[in-house]
């Protein structure tokens, strides 16, 4: 029984001692430092966001968030945000937190963006497309009360692309979002009724040509336009040849075959200046033939004498407005 005892006592020593190591493991267990992720130092920035206290994966959330914060825009009372994304935005936020990690209280690390211009150029188009409008230059649209009617012109406007182009960049690489302003600029239109220069109004019926500058008239003459069979075209044309002392050439008409081309000179029968239409094988030129002037009488085109011709060739231009009424 006594052996039993013993026994029994060493057995309990033994459970004590083994119960105690556990406790005193489990405490250095517990007072032991973490192995988990390395916190970057209290008071470092990264692009002036505070990183301090947290590890990488938790500094580069950070960081990614406030760069893809949308960028705004206003226009003329409209708002709209765009994502950075859209405009192929990348930030090198690894290469930052590498840094940061190392890094002493009070640093404030610099972070690489990178834009893709190209995609930033497409939505500044796309901006200009949609607010921008061409300016409208003046056109002769008729003939009305004895002149030319000549449309209003009106401004237009587009995007300063480059100017929208630098800013959106800057903006992008910056972790501070304000709104950015459309910038646009004014087009001043080309022609208007005030400098629309030299209009030629021609009435088939009375056989006048009145010329014009815009719609303040200039001068007027006789002339004559084409007979029954060959009449003068009407509509809006454009003079598109200019020529002194033209040759002559048959045109390809049944009324030319056989005829051969005329030289400059006193026979010629476009006298001495020939302004071409674009309406096909019309023109105003002189004619030697002044008895033909105040009729129908000319296989289509408009015969003035010559004098008058040459006066008129001289207030004239290459794509001077010529207007063709029946009337």
């Amino acid at each position: 029984m006594k052996r039993i005892a013993t026994s029994f006592v060493r057995m309990s020593l033994w459970k004590r001692l083994v119960l105690s190591l556990v406790l005193v493991l489990s405490a250095a267990v517990a007072l032991a430092p973490s192995a988990g992720p390395p916190q970057i130092a209290n008071g470092v920035r990264i692009a002036g966001v505070n990183v301090g206290g947290f590890d990488a994966g938790q500094a580069r959330q950070m960081i990614n968030t406030r760069f893809s914060v949308p960028l705004r825009f206003e226009f003329e009372g409209k708002h709209w945000r765009v994502d950075p994304s859209r405009l192929g935005v990348n930030v090198a936020a690894n290469d930052a937190i590498a840094r940061a990690v190392n890094a002493e209280s009070g640093d404030d690390i610099g972070v690489r963006v990178d834009v893709d211009r190209g995609q930033i150029r497409q939505y500044v188009a796309a901006l200009d497309e949609r607010f921008g409008f061409p300016a409208k230059d003046s056109e002769l649209v008729g003939y009305s009360g004895a002149r030319p009617s000549i449309t209003d012109s009106s401004w237009g406007r587009t995007v300063r692309r480059r100017t929208m182009v630098v800013a959106i960049t800057r903006m992008l690489r910056s972790r501070i979002r304000p709104v950015v302003p459309l910038v646009m600029k004014p087009l001043k239109p080309t022609v208007t009724q005030a400098n629309f220069g030299p209009v030629i109004i021609i009435q088939r019926g009375s056989n006048r040509l009145g010329l014009f500058n815009g719609m303040s008239p200039v001068r007027s003459f006789n002339v004559a336009t084409g007979r029954a069979q060959y009449p003068t075209p009407t509509g809006l044309w454009h003079i598109v040849d200019m020529q002194r002392n033209p040759w002559w050439r048959p045109p390809d008409s049944d009324w030319a075959k056989g005829l051969k081309p005329i030289p400059p000179g006193p026979g010629n029968p476009l006298g001495t200046r020939w302004m071409g239409l674009d309406a096909a094988g019309v023109g105003i030129h002189g004619t030697p033939d002044s008895s033909s002037i105040g009729y129908s009488a000319s296989h289509g085109c408009i015969r003035m004498l010559i004098p008058e011709a040459t006066w008129l060739f001289d207030h004239v231009r290459i794509g001077t407005p010529v207007l063709i009424v029946s009337t």
